[in-house]
């Protein structure tokens, strides 16, 4: 709307005044009639000057600048004003038209037809107009870009089923294709929707060092008018079988402001947990938290899910999946206590029917007496706790009940330091007349571990009855989930009895976060469960030394289990995340069948030293059960670090084996899962993505357009001053704007003039 208007007010398009270089070409004689209108000018200012005295100053400035801008008007016009633009030869350049060919050009919201007929019909079709008139100006040569970029012949070729959207590696390709021809400029034809990795910002370089403008035309709206969209979530790469995982999800929707919909997470298609969402107004995010259980071992396929609503135009991102490697194994923990008391029983107790945890007690009954208990060997903690790197580092977790540190030697706690940051293990401190700084933590290598500050140390004596409850980071932790809602789960926190703790806590470190905290009956604050990352572990702190009052209080009911769910879940994420000796990191969980898979492997000894000098081979076990096997080579970016690749064939699941050697000796194995199946990402942010659109045609020198504005499409190329090209003038005398101005100012004078009693 405002192009047309700039053009019939200046008789040119507005690209034509931005290429153009604008000059002056007088005919004969017209500098003898600008010597007239000065002269005519002159007269004005005199005959104004000599009105009767009753004019006002201001009435003769303005009416003077009336005459005088109207002889200027007309003067500019004597002078022959031209612009100088640089146009295209016909048929001497050549212009790539590059079509998306993807999945998200399905969507049905240009009008009632999908983007992809409109970029069919607009940009392949031979008989369209904008194609006539390209051809007529250009050798147009047609790109169509998914994944991959090629020439098609015409819009038959058009399949609309490319399972990614590159636009960085389409504009490489085309400049690629057509380097060394004149190139008059590039027409990308999308949505906008880019959904590769690689970064836009990179692939405008070259057009932008070749002064190659691109041309952008953006299909589509930018905003669904209906539709439900699950955002991104965050899930764990592995987990235990039967951990309760809470995962928080963001939910979008525009058309649906104020309904109440379901969100289910499926199993492999059966239903495992469920959350009703009431949607906010249109635009604005609404956090979901669900809840479910991994329950089955092997790799899963989580679905988180919104059914489809009447009248939506995008369905397919209405889920998100999340795979994850549900592994059904017994994690070691070892906890070393320095004294008889009830939380060890209570603890072995609550753990005691979970088949995934072992709980390996080292009970000290006297001077370098110990009861052990759950070893899996004789001689396991035969001297006592472990002296060794190899005899700690086996364990997965760690957890330090009622010992004084100096019940260890310094290479003792230093070892248990690197326990948490060199080995990755969890290590958790429970409070006791002989734990933190009572029992003299501070100073040693272990208070730059634990997340909580190790202030001066009392006698132990002093008791602190604390009401235990979630803070807010809590309320959204697995941990503290002791209801199978979240109301449930704050209900049941209120009706917990109070716990003891005789360990001052009442602060902890910049980086650490506290889950729960403690109010006393004088209402202090204390920090009852808090943790921080150290390394490549995790530290927690749990400061009560009696939490075995919520199995065996007065008030508790004797089939309460909350007591047990609350140690299973805290000891479940001690060893989460915990590497083993051999760890491999596929690059994605998930891929296009025909993808290639990139691994990743850290391989490290039994002490966590990493090893340069290692066998690794991935054996690769197909969903057809062919195996293949991949060795990965030292990268020699990192020390033990490995990788190598493997391309996938046919949908389903493939196995990853990898198996580290030295010496002929095994070191360990990693097993790893990836899913080839198609993918969704072309439907999630379906809207025209216009700014990214924008930002392509203003930094390489083109320019915007919908589908509305296109049809100008092929004379603002025509003047890219690209390729091959002849001058051209343009005359600007005859520019409706200047006539347009000459009879306001003629008009203006006069009334000026009727009003003031002059004419």
């Amino acid at each position: 709307m405002l192009d047309s208007l700039f053009e019939f007010l200046f008789a040119y398009r507005p690209v034509v005044f931005q290429q153009g270089e604008f000059r002056f070409q007088p005919p004969a004689g017209a500098y003898a009639a600008a010597a007239l209108a000065v002269v005519a000018i002159a007269a004005a200012i005199l005959s104004y000057r000599a009105l009767p005295g009753r004019l006002r100053g201001v009435d003769r400035a303005v009416l003077m600048t009336l005459r005088a801008a109207l002889i200027g008007v007309l003067l500019f016009c004597l002078l022959r004003p031209v612009l100088i633009v640089r146009a295209a030869v016909p048929q001497q350049n050549v212009l790539a038209v590059l079509v998306d060919d993807s999945r998200s050009m399905r969507i049905a919201d240009a009008g009632g037809r999908t983007r992809g007929e409109v970029a069919k019909t607009t940009f392949a079709a031979p008989e369209a107009p904008i194609v006539r008139a390209l051809s007529d100006r250009f050798l147009v040569r047609l790109f169509r870009f998914s994944t991959s970029t090629s020439r098609v012949a015409g819009p038959a070729d058009l399949t609309f089923d490319g399972r990614q959207t590159r636009v960085a590696a389409a504009l490489e390709g085309a400049r690629q294709e057509l380097e060394g021809l004149p190139v008059a400029g590039l027409v990308l034809v999308t949505d906008g929707a880019d959904t590769s990795d690689a970064s836009v910002a990179d692939a405008l370089l070259a057009p932008k060092a070749d002064a190659v403008p691109v041309f952008t035309v953006g299909l589509g709206r930018e905003t669904l008018s209906r539709d439900i969209q699950i955002g991104r979530i965050n899930t764990p790469r592995t987990v235990l079988k039967g951990t309760s995982l809470l995962v928080d999800a963001i939910v979008t929707q525009t058309g649906y402001a104020g309904e109440t919909v379901v969100l289910d997470v499926q199993d492999e298609g059966r239903v495992v947990g469920s959350q009703q969402v009431k949607l906010p107004a249109d635009g604005e995010p609404a956090s979901v938290r669900v809840r479910f259980t991994a329950s089955t071992p092997g790799p899963r396929v989580f679905t988180l899910r919104v059914a489809p609503q009447a009248g939506e135009e995008v369905t397919q991102n209405n889920e998100r999946q999340a795979v994850i490697d549900v592994r059904d194994r017994r994690d070691r923990i070892l906890y070393f206590e320095g004294e008889p008391r009830f939380e060890p029983k209570f603890i072995r107790r609550a753990v005691a029917d979970d088949p995934n945890l072992q709980v390996v007690t080292l009970q000290r009954t006297a001077e370098n007496k110990y009861l052990r208990l759950d070893v899996d060997k004789a001689d396991e903690l035969l001297g006592g706790f472990p002296r060794t790197r190899e005899e700690l580092f086996a364990y997965r977790g760690l957890i330090l009940g009622s010992i004084e540190a100096s019940a260890f030697t310094g290479d003792q706690l230093r070892m248990i330091a690197e326990f948490v940051d060199v080995r990755g293990g969890g290590l958790l401190m429970l409070g006791g007349r002989h734990a933190f700084a009572e029992g003299g933590y501070a100073g040693t290598p272990l208070a730059d571990v634990l997340p909580v500050t190790l202030g001066r140390a009392g006698d132990g004596s002093v008791v602190e009855h604390v009401k235990v409850a979630p803070t807010r980071a809590g309320e959204a932790h697995a941990v503290t989930q002791l209801g199978d809602s979240d109301e449930a789960s704050a209900e049941k926190w209120k009706s917990m009895p109070a716990l003891t703790s005789v360990n001052d806590v009442t602060a902890v470190k910049p980086g650490a976060t506290v889950l729960l905290s403690g109010t006393d009956q004088r209402r202090r604050s204390h920090v009852v469960l808090a943790f921080q990352r150290y390394g490549r572990g995790k530290a927690i702190a749990f400061t009560p030394q009696d939490s075995w009052l919520w199995q065996m209080h007065a008030s508790i009911p004797l089939e309460d289990e909350a007591h047990e769910t609350f140690w299973r879940q805290l000891l479940r994420w001690v060893v989460d995340g915990v590497p083993d000796e051999v760890e491999t990191r596929p690059d994605a969980e998930r891929v296009e069948p025909g993808d290639p898979v990139t691994l990743t492997t850290d391989v490290v000894d039994k002490r966590f030293v990493e090893l340069n000098d290692a066998q690794v081979i991935a054996h690769i076990t197909s969903p057809s059960g062919v195996k293949t096997d991949v060795p990965l080579q030292w990268t020699g970016e990192r020390d033990g670090q490995y990788r190598g690749a493997f391309t996938t064939s046919a949908p389903g699941w493939y196995e990853t084996t990898v198996e580290a050697q030295r010496d002929g000796k095994t070191i360990g194995t990693s097993v790893s899962h990836v899913r080839a199946a198609p993918g969704d990402a072309e439907y999630f942010d379906a809207g025209m993505h216009g700014a990214l659109l924008r930002r392509i045609a203003e930094e390489t020198g083109g320019r915007f357009y919908t589908a509305d504005t296109v049809r100008s499409l092929p004379e603002d190329v025509r003047y890219s001053s690209k390729g091959v090209t002849t001058i051209e003038e343009r005359d600007l005398w005859h520019m409706p704007v200047l006539l347009i101005a000459a009879l306001a100012l003629m008009c203006g004078e006069w009334g000026y003039r009727r009003i003031r009693g002059l004419a």
